[in-house]
């Protein structure tokens, strides 16, 4: 079983609370707006970081970033990017078994032709009507689950 820690648009801030909700990840997935390298910096420290550029994201540091991210966990493919309407490809037809995404701010988890469409929500500056989220996928026995981490209301 691999926990792994989801967090996207901290656009340069990350709260003590999303530190602590994802101690314990075997791994991190930043699906972009990160806002600033030091935020990749912390969260390496707690655990392996594959992160992706988002709109906001600029300088030298967000260049080095990829647009998308395709990884394998315990032989569950997944696939991450940061505006899901830019999706180039049909995740079904190429086997994959979950589509994580940020950029709305808004967390959602549905399942959709059997793959997991997945946004952590926003971590970093609270929007008025919205909550400070982040999220959580767990791997394991061939499947992936997701769960939305409410950090602050």
């Amino acid at each position: 079983m691999t926990t792994i820690g989801v967090i996207a648009d901290t656009h340069g801030l990350l709260r003590r609370e999303a530190i602590a909700a994802l101690e314990g990840s075997d791994e991190i997935l930043h699906a972009g707006d990160i806002g600033d390298a030091v935020i990749l910096d912390r969260l390496r420290d707690i655990a392996p970081v594959a992160a992706v550029r988002g709109n906001a994201d600029h300088g030298a540091w967000a260049v080095k970033l990829p647009e998308t991210e395709y990884l394998e966990v315990e032989g569950v493919s997944l696939y991450v990017l940061h505006i899901l309407s830019k999706l180039d490809l049909v995740p079904e037809a190429a086997g994959i078994s979950a589509v994580v995404y940020g950029h709305s701010h808004v967390p959602h988890k549905e399942a959709k032709d059997g793959v997991l469409y997945f946004n952590p929500g926003s971590a970093g500056p609270k929007r008025v009507d919205l909550p400070v989220t982040i999220g959580r996928l767990t791997v394991g026995g061939g499947k992936v689950r997701g769960e939305i981490v409410e950090l602050v209301r």
